[in-house]
């Protein structure tokens, strides 16, 4: 049967600066590129070309540009080449159509609608150059009151604090599975985290044993397939988190395919090589926040109530109500995911339909456990489509207290958004099992990367707080009054808790 799909890239080779390296064919695990040695010339199979740009990028000669198919049906605001192309697909497959990375659509970018107060004469500015700037954050459950005695005039701590994570920045790893991505991935954030005094988080996919030297910053997951949890896991860990939902792909589970469960992943998910990795939907020991209580106790119990527990969900229209419940279980953090977050494959009507921004989510839940009084039994850490220090910034101004990075961590480290991770073919090294294709990222270089990014902006950070007036993190988290939005409905404004520009 013939194919009606239209390649979505066109290359164009330079045959003049072509000097049949043959990098490009090298390169490329979707096998786009061939060389023809008795006619000396490179071929290009542009069907097979996903756009991740590792052919142009290493081109000694920059021979080589790779860009969007300009061939387009009719204009129809209905039936766009994307929806037809899609139906083409699976009128050819009769299967679910697959992603990677997070949602695409056109939908608002509420980061981008708001914009941060700034000082001018009456709250002058501050100087982080010259001046002192904390971005120091605590996650964990807080006090309602702290009781300190004095005695022959030195003062003591007489309230007993819970566990809390101490960062040096309001920045953590987000929570992607080994196996979804590469061992060496997996290394660079973990000692990426250790040198920036933060967190990576494992995801479900288990924790290798060579990474567990990096455990006092690592953030191990419990999720529905319980893959790779055992006491080792739960003991070496800095915090356990309950994984619920993810932003890419709430009320649904995970699937990692067998091709990608090697030797060294069976061993870590304690499950066989070779068998696809399934997680149901729900955890089938928890169906009400009371079950969900007994399992944040078991966790606790079982590290010796030395550790904080999170709870992630997915952003849903009724995140506020979970999260209060949550809170109430007994969950020293809640992780916030929202539908611009990342993830190694999804249903692509999944991904681009289910749930809500995590700016929306953000604001409702702070919101709801401050009108409730139990905002401080609970830090908040977000997720989904931060993509800059301005992003982070507005997060916190909103409510949070740190966020986590999972697509932007990768792109510091070469991935390119292609949105074929499911392949198993990353030709970045990054979302592959494939040994030729992981050795492409050096641990060394992955690391330096995700460090370079991480003090930019936090550089950042502390020149936007000097901007306001504001010499630590902690005095502008929930302050919506530092907000203010441009080209939003009144509703929107309304949810968000923040002012119109020009109020």
């Amino acid at each position: 049967m013939k194919s009606y799909l239209l390649p979505e890239f066109i290359i164009e080779r330079n045959d003049y600066r072509c000097i049949r390296c043959e990098v490009c064919v090298r390169q490329c695990a979707f096998e786009v590129h061939r060389y023809d040695e008795e006619e000396d010339e490179v071929f290009a199979d542009e069907s097979k070309c996903v756009g991740c740009l590792r052919c142009v990028t290493l081109c000694p000669t920059n021979a080589l540009v790779v860009r969007e198919n300009p061939t387009r049906i009719p204009q129809n605001y209905n039936w766009t080449m994307d929806y037809l192309m899609d139906a083409y697909k699976q009128a050819e497959t009769g299967g679910v159509l697959l992603t990677g990375m997070g949602c695409d659509r056109g939908y608002p970018i509420y980061w981008d609608h708001i914009v941060l107060d700034a000082s001018q004469v009456t709250n002058p500015s501050i100087d982080p150059l010259r001046e002192p700037m904390e971005l120091r954050t605590y996650l964990g459950a807080k006090p309602d009151q702290l009781e300190i005695k004095s005695h022959k005039g030195k003062a003591s701590l007489e309230t007993r604090l819970t566990p809390q994570l101490k960062l040096e920045t309001p920045i953590l790893f987000s929570a992607i599975s080994y196996g979804a991505i590469s061992y060496n991935t997996c290394e660079s954030l973990a000692r990426a985290a250790h040198e920036l005094g933060t967190y990576y988080n494992t995801g479900e996919g288990g924790l290798h044993k060579n990474l567990y030297k990096y455990g006092k910053n690592t953030i191990c997951q419990v999720a529905s397939g319980r893959f790779g949890v055992h006491a080792d896991y739960l003991e070496v860990a800095a915090a356990l988190e309950i994984k619920i939902g993810q932003g890419a792909k709430p009320g649904i589970g995970g699937h990692l395919p067998g091709e990608k469960v090697t030797a060294e992943i069976s061993r870590t998910r304690m499950i066989p090589k070779g068998t696809d990795a399934l997680s149901p939907a729900p955890h089938h020991d928890i169906y009400s926040i009371e079950d969900l209580a007994q399992l944040i106790y078991a966790l606790k119990e079982a590290t010796h109530w030395e550790k904080p527990v999170s709870v992630k969900i997915a952003a849903v229209h009724n995140s506020a109500a979970i999260a209060s419940g949550i809170v109430r279980a007994g969950a020293d953090i809640v992780a916030l995911d929202g539908i611009r977050g990342g993830t190694g494959a999804a249903p692509t009507r999944i991904r681009d339909n289910v749930g809500i921004p995590i700016e929306l989510a953000l604001a409702s839940v702070d919101t709801r456990l401050r009108e409730e009084g139990i905002r401080n039994r609970a830090s908040i850490v977000i997720a989904g489509g931060i993509r800059n220090s301005g992003d982070v910034i507005k997060a916190i101004a909103l409510g949070a207290d740190a966020v986590y990075l999972g697509t932007a961590a990768l792109v510091a480290m070469g991935c390119h958004v292609c949105q074929k991770c499911y392949t198993g073919k990353c030709n970045w090294g990054i979302a592959t099992q494939d040994p030729y294709l992981s050795k492409r990222l050096n641990p060394d270089i992955g690391t330096r990367r995700l460090v370079n990014m991480i003090n930019g902006w936090s550089h950042e950070i502390k020149e936007m707080l000097g901007g306001m007036g504001i010499n630590a993190i902690e005095s502008l988290r929930g302050n919506r009054l530092r907000l203010r939005g441009v080209g939003l409905n009144q509703k929107e404004l309304d949810i968000l808790g923040i002012r119109h520009a020009g109020e």
